[in-house]
């Protein structure tokens, strides 16, 4: 089985990135390229940036803001919004990052999701499946930022969405967005299980007991979040130690290890008691004879 990945999630909106919350309210953060390059000091295995204005406004994402993003650090980027043909995503490409996301061209068009993953590859095609839940307990797929509702069944859509040849599913709860309440881990169980392809799982992450959740099914490769990344506190670095002190299958980190220190119940590293600081602070010696 291979490690598990964790992505951090970037959305932009009028060029800032927001915090999201149930795909309706919407919290400014900052810049897009500042914002990435701490994902990537932090330790983040990809990043995925999306423009979620973008098919509303009737345009692709930005080329150059993709390309300022994909500079700012190493990890892989996957880009979307607005994307229409094979064109914006050769656009993209050649602006830096490693795959394209789809979402509205998902639902409308899987001659061109084919098309594109017979030239591009489909480990560059990652296919967005954004899902509400009904009052009566019913899961439809919705496109267009969460305001066009497609009518379909999660996994038959998302099956569609492979055989039409993308190589990953981002399967997001729309219910969840932004709730910190975890992840729709029945909304999970019912779609990764299905599909053949990795499954990338997003919506609802406020603790890292939540990414351990999902991330013991063997069915989904990665889990991903945003709104709460946007804390020093809740760096990657302090997540993944949480994670791998939990035995979850991830990778580790170069900048900052915090695998022996114990954590609070926010999933936040805890203060050490005082001696503990004092010698780690402090080296006494001796008085030395003059």
């Amino acid at each position: 089985m291979s490690i598990k990945r964790f992505i951090g999630c970037l959305l932009v909106k009028q060029g800032i990135v927001v915090q999201s919350i149930g795909f309706e309210t919407y919290l400014p953060v900052g810049k897009p390229e500042i914002a990435a390059r701490f994902f990537d000091e932090w330790g983040v295995d990809e990043t995925v940036l999306l423009d979620i204005d973008a098919s509303k406004e009737n345009r692709v994402i930005d080329p150059d803001l993709v390309k300022k993003v994909s500079r700012a650090g190493f990890a892989p980027v996957t880009a979307g919004g607005g994307i229409r043909d094979t064109e914006d995503i050769r656009a993209l490409l050649e602006a830096g990052v490693d795959k394209i996301c789809i979402n509205k061209l998902a639902s409308q068009d899987l001659a061109m999701v084919e098309e594109a993953s017979r030239l591009f590859g489909a480990q560059c095609i990652v296919g967005s499946v954004d899902v509400r839940r009904s009052e009566s307990g019913a899961y439809s797929v919705f496109a267009d930022s969460g305001s066009r509702d497609c009518g379909a069944d999660p996994v038959a859509y998302a099956k569609g969405l492979v055989d039409a040849g993308v190589g990953e599913i981002f399967l997001t709860s729309i219910d969840r967005d932004g709730s910190r309440s975890g992840y729709d881990m029945d909304l999970i169980k019912m779609v990764a299980p299905e599909l053949s392809v990795p499954v990338i799982v997003c919506g609802g992450a406020g603790n890292p007991a939540h990414l351990e959740e999902a991330l013991k099914l063997d069915s989904v490769s990665a889990v991903a979040a945003a709104n709460f990344l946007h804390h020093s506190e809740q760096s990657i670095s302090v997540m993944k130690s949480w994670l791998r002190n939990a035995d979850a299958d991830v990778r580790g980190e170069y900048h900052a290890m915090y695998r022996n220190f114990p954590f609070d119940d926010a999933g936040r590293v805890a203060k050490l008691p005082d001696g503990e600081l004092i010698e780690q602070s402090f080296e006494f010696v001796e008085d030395e004879p003059i």
